[in-house]
Parts: structure tokens; sequence; C-alpha cells
């Protein structure tokens, strides 16, 4: 079945508008309408229909993002949970993009295809996150796709909690962050902490201390049954809250940070899951390099250098 409405969700401050002109110039040849929030109306342009976040997620039947993993994280986050589910679609313009599969020269393909309902969907699991005060009030409450991460804050000393695991407890943390990671996620700040890369298809969440002074000194993998529960300890004077590398609450001693695995939260389409798998690999094997992007680049002989240019244009 053709679909309808696809919306669109820009990087906020990336150029992005090639590929904005590619959606247009397919959304003139297919029955399908564009739409974006109104609250990106300067980086979509004319010609895209602008509307509320409720009539967004109301009428989207799928959603490409334009951007890096950031950008995507955002999208899956804004259609988590809705009935139907709303697929995502990746478009990279950032650096490593574990997440988006599509590359901006292959957008015409990939939104033939999309029409021609020829992908398929991949389920990403999300941590449910509700930080709490003291006193029991609630804090802030969000999904995190990759990480939630409680961190000390710059010369605040270090970050202190006793962890929970269904209500049992199970340990204290003491260092500079505690790092709880989807299995997706385990690539991102999980694996710079030192901790597991762990199969996307797992339904499990993993702990990972970073910089350990005492306490538990290694992760540790849960299913998603357990849920956690990490109470600040007197010792924390001041950390944050970061869900997908934001922000989202300040917290002290006696807070609590408390988090459980939803399997399946949001889906992400898919064109060939295997070759996203082995870009993946490759670009997780790069990261283990003492080169900057850079400094690889010129590894690369000149003249293939000079073709991938040109095919770029």
């Amino acid at each position: 079945m053709p679909l309808a409405t696809i919306g669109l969700i820009p990087h906020p401050s990336k150029d992005v508008t090639r590929s904005i002109g590619l959606l247009r110039e397919w959304d003139a040849a297919h029955p399908a309408t564009l739409i974006a929030l109104e609250s990106d109306a300067g980086r979509v342009g004319d010609g895209i229909e602008l509307v509320t976040e409720a009539a967004f997620l109301d009428r989207a039947e799928a959603v490409v993002a334009l951007g890096g993993d950031g950008t995507m994280l955002g999208a899956m986050r804004l259609v988590a949970g809705h009935e139907p589910a709303i697929p995502v679609l990746g478009v990279n313009y950032g650096n490593l993009g574990f997440l988006v599969e599509v590359e901006p020269a292959e957008l015409p393909e990939a939104l033939d295809r999309l029409a021609a309902d020829d992908f398929q969907l991949e389920g990403h699991h999300a941590l449910e996150v509700v930080v709490r005060g003291a006193d029991g009030s609630t804090r802030a409450e969000s999904l995190a796709f990759n990480d939630v991460a409680v961190a000390r804050m710059p010369g605040a000393g270090v970050v202190t909690a006793d962890l929970r695991v269904d209500g049992r407890p199970y340990g204290y943390y003491r260092g500079d962050a505690v790092v709880v990671a989807t299995s997706a996620g385990s690539t991102a700040y999980n694996y710079a902490a030192g901790g597991p890369v762990m199969s996307p298809s797992l339904v499990a969440a993993v702990i990972s201390p970073v910089a350990p002074m005492t306490g538990i000194d290694r992760a540790l993998v849960l299913s998603a049954r357990e849920p956690m529960e990490f109470e600040l300890g007197d010792g924390t004077r001041g950390a944050a809250v970061e869900i997908d590398g934001r922000v989202a609450a300040e917290v002290s001693a006696k807070d609590l940070v408390q988090v459980r695995l939803r399997a399946d939260a949001a889906t992400v389409i898919r064109f060939d899951a295997e070759r996203h798998a082995s870009r993946g690999r490759v670009k997780l094997s790069l990261l283990d390099l003492p080169l900057r992007q850079d400094q690889l680049l010129q590894l690369v002989p000149e003249a293939v250098r000079a073709e991938a240019a040109r095919r770029r244009r």
C-alpha cells in the first residue's frame, strides 16, 4: 500500500537542503504528502506542509530523519510508543552514523524502495528513565535508545550510587560516571568506557562504570525483566543525568534514577540489514585506530579520493 504521508525531521544546524530538494522532486512524482513540524519551518523551506506535533504523529506513516545518529534518536523518541508504529528512515549527515543506513546520494533509490514496500522493519529497544528527587518528585522522564549516564559535573568530585535490581541491593559505584546502555547503544558511551559490545538483537541492558575508584568495577548485563534503580550517595555533590548524550536533570545525594528496558520501543527502516551490520563493524574497528578521520584519509590514494569526491557530486 503506497505511503500517503511522510514526515521529515531535519538536523537542527547542518545543511540538508540537497536531500530536501530530492524529497520534493520525489514527492512531485508520487502520490504522497511531505510534512514537517512547525518548529522546523526554517530548516525545510517552502513546499512542505507544516503541522503541529500532534498532527505529525497522527498523519505520518513513515519518518525520514536527515542528520546523524542524534537526529535519528530524536526522531525515534518522537514516535516511540505510537500505535500504529511509525518507522524511521535515517539519512546520514553525521560522522559515523551507527544507526543510519542511507547516505545522501542513496536517498532517491531508498525512497523508491520505500514506495514499493521493499524494506524490512527493525525494532529498537529503549530505556525508560525516571529521575526522582529525594522528596519523591519527578525531575525528568524520557526514553534513551542509546544510553543513560549519571556523570559527575566538573569540579564536583565523584559519583557514588547504590544499585538496586528489581528492588534488591546489588552493590555500589564510585567513579566518574555510571552508564546504562541498550544493546544497540552499547557501541557508544558504554564502548568508550570499556564496556562490551552486545548484539543489537539482544533484549538486555549493560551497566558500565567509568573510571571506577571502588565498588563495582566491571560491566553488568541485565535482562528486560530486571528494573534497576540508582540512589545517589552522600559522596555525590553534583552530577548530571544524560539521556542519549543530552543533560536531562542535575542530581545529588539521595536522588533516584530509575531505569527499565522497554523492548521494541521504536521501529527503524532497513533495506539491507547485513550491509548495514557490516558497515557498523567497519566503523567500530576504525574507532580503535589511533588516527583522526582526516589522518585516515591521507592513507587513501589521491586517485581514489578524487573518484569518491566525484561520485558524491
